[in-house]
């Protein structure tokens, strides 16, 4: 995607703030999963944005204002804030019962059918008040943020028809105006047929796309849109008259895609130009030839591999052939992944997925932005993107992979500013 803000030039003014002697971390322009690392670098802010990036010994004295406030990382790491680009933290009830399920040799499928998965989770969630589901949600969203998080895509899908799914909008709108960072609201019109509809498929689709979308559109509470293309969901052809939708409404698209089989949903995407197709474990060549011509990005959930117990990886080796973006996420939920640290979805691209650690990197800063279409704000530390970025105790960025249990945040600054990284009472 272009950089909408490489050809603006930016008049010189003081600093509001300025963040030095940083070992700073930076994915590379392109297509590449290359870093850059200053050794002894420095950001100069103001408005939020980043103004100046260089060396602090270069830092221009010019620009040093009377009330500039100079904070000294001591050499720490400094890196881009990292990216969640694929979450469903709106929820209630978990599903820890199928968890054991699992282990006891019943496939996610199986225990879809009979009534459990999606559908169990719609049961818990539409009994779960809003202010609960607001409550939990922040929570689980502070998990994040604890790590460095600084932008979260958060998806509804559990309501499940007009009336809850609008509430669950609803909900993720008020935590975008609470919490810290900014928040990505997705509307994940078609996950699981609710039983109420019976078999009767088509008039379920049609009030997503008739009455769901357009409300959600009109109410400005929605970002992009979302759906299941799976044989234990939705088809490609009901996938695609949402996505139609969406697209007369102006909605970016993105899809959950041939991650139980091939399905052909990495293919639709494409030809929708969606912002993503994510999970892709059964993708043929062919949808990855089509996704790299569509500058669709592959979103990786490692989580949802680990927990399902599944043995088909993506196929990296391609993504990489054909020069189609990476990214990786958490995919928080309650049956399939309920994982909530972006250092530990790293760490399991790296080990079950084959990544190196640079790509995971890359793969929750500059390709997660990507992934929300936000790559001309945030994902790089570039002058005139936003001032969002995490202090590290740590020598370099591939150890963002490597610790388990360690979290080695010290600060996360969004917009310039430093955040807390604790739940206010408030809240």
């Amino acid at each position: 995607m272009i950089n909408k803000l490489a050809s603006k030039e930016r008049e010189p003014v003081d600093f509001e703030t300025v963040w030095k002697k940083a070992r700073i971390a930076n994915p590379k322009s392109g297509y590449t999963n290359s870093i850059d690392i200053i050794e002894d670098g420095a950001i100069g802010i103001s408005e939020g944005k980043i103004e100046w990036l260089g060396s602090t010994d270069n830092l221009p004295s010019a620009r040093m204002g009377h009330h500039t406030v100079v904070h000294d990382c001591n050499g720490s790491l400094l890196t881009p804030g990292l990216i969640d680009c694929h979450t469903h933290l709106v929820f209630g009830g978990d599903r820890s019962s199928e968890f054991q399920l699992r282990l006891e040799g019943k496939t996610y499928e199986e225990i879809a059918r009979s009534g459990g998965g999606i559908i169990s989770t719609m049961d818990a969630t539409r009994s779960t008040s809003s202010k609960e589901l607001e409550e939990k949600t922040c929570q689980r969203a502070f998990a994040l943020i604890r790590q460095g998080v600084t932008t979260i895509e958060v998806k509804s899908g559990y309501g499940m028809d007009v009336a809850h799914e609008m509430r669950l909008l609803e909900v993720i709108d008020k935590i975008s105006h609470k919490l810290p960072v900014r928040v990505m609201r997705t509307l994940l019109g078609l996950h699981a047929l609710p039983p109420e509809y019976g078999q009767n498929r088509d008039l379920f689709v049609t009030e997503v796309c008739e009455e769901l979308l357009p409300n959600a559109v009109s109410r400005n509470l929605v970002d992009m849109v979302d759906a299941f293309c799976e044989s234990i969901a939705f088809t490609t052809e009901e996938c695609s008259r949402f996505f139609k939708k969406a697209k007369d409404l102006g909605v970016p698209i993105r899809l959950h895609a041939d991650q139980l089989s091939d399905t052909g949903g990495a293919t639709l995407a494409a030809g929708f130009a969606a912002l993503s197709a994510d999970h892709l474990e059964y993708i043929s060549e062919e949808g990855v030839i089509a996704m790299a011509q569509a500058a669709t990005v592959a979103v990786l959930l490692p989580g949802a591999f680990y927990y399902l117990k599944e043995e088909q990886v993506p196929p990296i080796p391609l993504f990489r052939k054909h020069g189609v973006p990476f990214a990786l996420a958490t995919d928080a939920n309650p049956g399939s992944s309920p994982v909530f640290s972006i250092l530990s979805a790293m760490n399991m691209g790296c080990l079950h997925f084959g990544l190196t650690p640079e790509e995971a990197f890359v793969g929750v800063t500059k390709n997660a932005a990507c992934a929300l279409g936000l790559d001309d704000q945030i994902g790089t530390l570039q002058v005139g993107k936003l001032a969002d970025f995490a202090i590290w105790d740590l020598e370099h960025p591939r150890e963002l992979a490597y610790w388990i249990g360690l979290n080695p945040c010290k600060e996360v600054v969004v917009g310039g500013k430093r955040i807390t990284l604790t739940i206010p009472e408030s809240f």
